[in-house]
């Protein structure tokens, strides 16, 4: 799909990287352009998580990629950069604000060397003072969008997401955002730079919560898993102890469950005809439903409401999610085998199923492929390579 494009990634951490890997997930060439100490994410968590050598944090985002570790503050970094650049179609950073003109990365730079270039910048929350140089981490944005405000139990604290949501739905952004700058320049022949900021995606992923505040005045509120417009929409406890979710949403779904739970009775309930009677009077609807799902496991109850076509599931945990017979069917779970040692990780699959598409090879050694990228992409010969080495402006790393 993205296979004659190559994409140059000075991201680090998480959100940027996880974009950088979409793109190889879409076929890009993603080549990392790492500080001569490598992403910070590689020493991220270095403990009983580490696999040979890198940490899971580092390895969940960096599949399919190259790796080349450049001193880009170096004067002669820069020129290696810029000769990248010239043979690329894409760069993806995200500096502060600031520091792309410092290092001669900003636009009117890089576009003066390639005029096809798009430049896909991820930043925390704005790129003028005061906001410019605000830290702006996972919790921080969360916190800013109003995200946290809606999730947890009614009338509990505030509580963030599972995991770094913000982040990671930036670098979902930046992907899409990559690809939509990529493709301009193939059709006008002309690049340009496109920002995403963490918290601006936050904001547009409230979509519906938003609309309705603003159509109505009425700040949304914390619901716990229920769905504050639906009913029943929620989680309820089983016999085993664990929980279902159920979400009949709609005439037609809200009658087969009730068949399906043996209460066609609540079809009729003057209470519960009708999608809006069930929002009014969902408390009722609630401790009748607890009562009926407390009387079988939840596993009971996933297979056989499955088998009678109602939306419900069993509320996973992480392994019983990467466990289920549907990650596999998916492909969600894929082993690759470490490049030196040969023992086998498992990682997440690729979400994009397209022909052709083969798993994303193992997460780069730091600066494994500096030398092979500038002789093949820059045309540099071992000499000029061998001096670059010496004068501490790449490196060429070794096996993780």
């Amino acid at each position: 799909m993205l296979s004659s494009f190559t994409v140059l990634d000075l991201t680090w951490v998480l959100g940027g990287p996880f974009a950088g890997q979409l793109l190889a997930q879409l076929g890009a060439e993603v080549i990392k352009i790492e500080p001569l100490e490598g992403d910070l994410s590689r020493q991220v968590s270095r403990h009983a998580m580490e696999f040979e050598g890198d940490p899971g944090f580092f390895l969940s985002v960096n599949r399919g990629k190259s790796s080349l570790a450049l001193d880009l503050k170096h004067p002669q970094g820069r020129e290696v950069f810029y000769d990248l650049v010239r043979r690329s179609d894409a760069v993806l950073y995200g500096f502060a604000p600031d520091v792309p003109k410092r290092l001669g990365l900003d636009r009117d730079t890089l576009l003066s060397i390639n005029p096809k270039l798009c430049i896909a910048q991820l930043i925390g929350l704005h790129d003028q003072p005061p906001y410019a140089s605000a830290p702006a981490f996972d919790l921080i944005v969360q916190a800013l969008s109003g995200l946290m405000s809606v999730t947890g139990e009614p009338g509990g604290r505030p509580v963030r997401v599972g995991y770094q949501i913000a982040d990671l739905a930036g670098g979902l952004y930046l992907a899409l955002a990559c690809v939509g700058g990529m493709l301009k320049a193939l059709k006008s022949g002309r690049g340009d730079l496109v920002q995403v900021s963490l918290l601006d995606c936050q904001l547009a992923l409230l979509t519906w919560q938003a609309q309705n505040y603003f159509l109505s005045g009425e700040v949304p509120t914390a619901n716990g898993a229920r769905h504050p417009v639906i009913a029943p929409s929620d989680i309820y406890p089983c016999l085993d102890g664990r929980f279902i979710a159920v979400s009949p949403t709609g005439q037609q779904f809200w009658q087969t469950f009730c068949a399906a739970i043996g209460r066609t009775d609540l079809a009729e309930d003057p209470r519960f005809r009708l999608a809006k009677d069930r929002v009014e009077n969902v408390e009722a609807l609630t401790a009748i439903l607890n009562e009926v799902f407390a009387a079988r496991a939840s596993t009971d109850w996933a297979e056989h409401l499955f088998a009678s076509r109602v939306p419900a599931a069993p509320v996973n945990s992480v392994a019983d999610a990467v466990e289920q017979p549907l990650a596999r069917l998916r492909a969600m779970v894929e082993e690759i085998g470490h490049p030196h040692s040969g023992r086998t990780m498992r990682f997440l699959g690729n979400p994009f199923k397209y022909a052709g598409a083969e798993p994303l090879s193992y997460p780069p050694a730091l600066g494994a492929d500096s030398r092979a990228t500038l002789r093949r992409l820059c045309g540099y010969d071992d000499a000029a390579i061998d001096q670059l080495v010496q004068q501490r402006v790449i490196s060429e790393g070794g096996p993780a």
